[in-house]
């Protein structure tokens, strides 16, 4: 019998996650001996190597990858019979993993943190910043407990509860002639100029969306990661770009830059929370939800 511990499937998940024992040591709390010497023990009782160790790198072997799915579904259990077992006390304790979009973290989560800590003292949030698709993955497989996003998702395994409106403006440079007479109508011209986030954010798909009659050529030529990236490139005049109404605040005080709104009606996106079909979890996503929906518009754009 192999006996492996629900300890060693931890350590195995985090290392997975990180690729670096002194950030898996990190995230599960122990220090990094206690990790490398309990990923050792789990190798020695699987009679295989799962990381293959280089300097700093760590590379997980094809034993490891054909075991991480099954690991992650094991501890995704683990922690359903745990929620389970503290039904009836106060809910929002514990350790919660939590997933965002990288285009409403930043903005959002300086608001939410302070309520949750406020009212939630004993909850353990972990965060994960990540595009839609990935977030959705990990929330189907246990490894986020809820995810914060923009709909529509259209996933059968996932739950969605709509938090609010997210209105977008137009970032452009500051004296620019072509935005001398807001508001923009979706089919001007000057957005040709539109320049997108990289594959995979759902705001450059909302972006297509939203002016869908005009070609972005500026596109072909430019990609980023992050809408901070974005915005310093609008204010060295390389081209305009898409903002949340809950990043305006933000990104109105960069030099350079102005922020112009479109004809109504308005374009705008829907934040929504999700999690996995399984209602283990659900009192508190919904909670959360709760939380987030109290907070004013005005407060959020502040």
């Amino acid at each position: 019998m192999i006996g492996l511990t629900v300890r060693q499937m931890q350590y195995f998940d985090a290392l997975a996650q990180t690729l670096h024992f002194g950030r898996a040591a990190k995230l599960a709390g122990v220090s990094q001996p206690a990790l490398s010497a309990q990923i050792a023990e789990m190798e020695g009782r699987l009679n295989c190597l799962l990381f293959e160790r280089g300097g700093k790198a760590v590379r997980m072997t094809d034993e490891a990858l054909a075991l991480q799915p099954r690991i992650e579904r094991i501890l995704a259990d683990i922690r359903d019979v745990e929620t389970t077992a503290r039904r009836g006390r106060p809910t929002m304790q514990g350790r919660f993993r939590l997933g965002i979009i990288p285009t409403v973290a930043p903005y959002l989560l300086p608001h939410v943190l302070p309520e949750l800590k406020r009212h939630y003292p004993f909850l353990q949030l972990e965060l994960r910043e990540a595009v839609t698709a990935s977030l959705v993955e990990d929330a189907a497989t246990g490894r986020l407990d809820a995810f914060i996003a923009a709909l529509p998702l259209d996933q059968p395994a996932i739950v969605t509860e709509a938090l609010f409106p997210d209105r977008f403006f137009l970032a452009v440079p500051a004296g620019d002639p072509a935005f001398a007479s807001p508001p923009v109508p979706p089919e001007s011209p000057a957005l040709e100029r539109l320049m997108l986030l990289e594959e995979g954010h759902c705001l450059r798909e909302q972006a297509l969306a939203i002016c869908g009659n005009v070609r972005p050529v500026a596109m072909a030529s430019y990609g980023a990661t992050s809408l901070t990236t974005l915005l310093q490139m609008v204010a060295h005049g390389l081209g305009v770009t898409l903002v949340p109404e809950m990043a305006t605040s933000a990104a109105g005080v960069m030099p350079d830059l102005r922020i112009v709104p479109f004809q109504e009606p308005m374009p705008q996106r829907m934040i929504c929370m999700a999690w996995r079909r399984n209602k283990v979890r659900q009192d508190e996503c919904v909670e959360l939800a709760r939380i987030i929906r109290r907070l004013d518009r005005a407060v959020l754009a502040a």
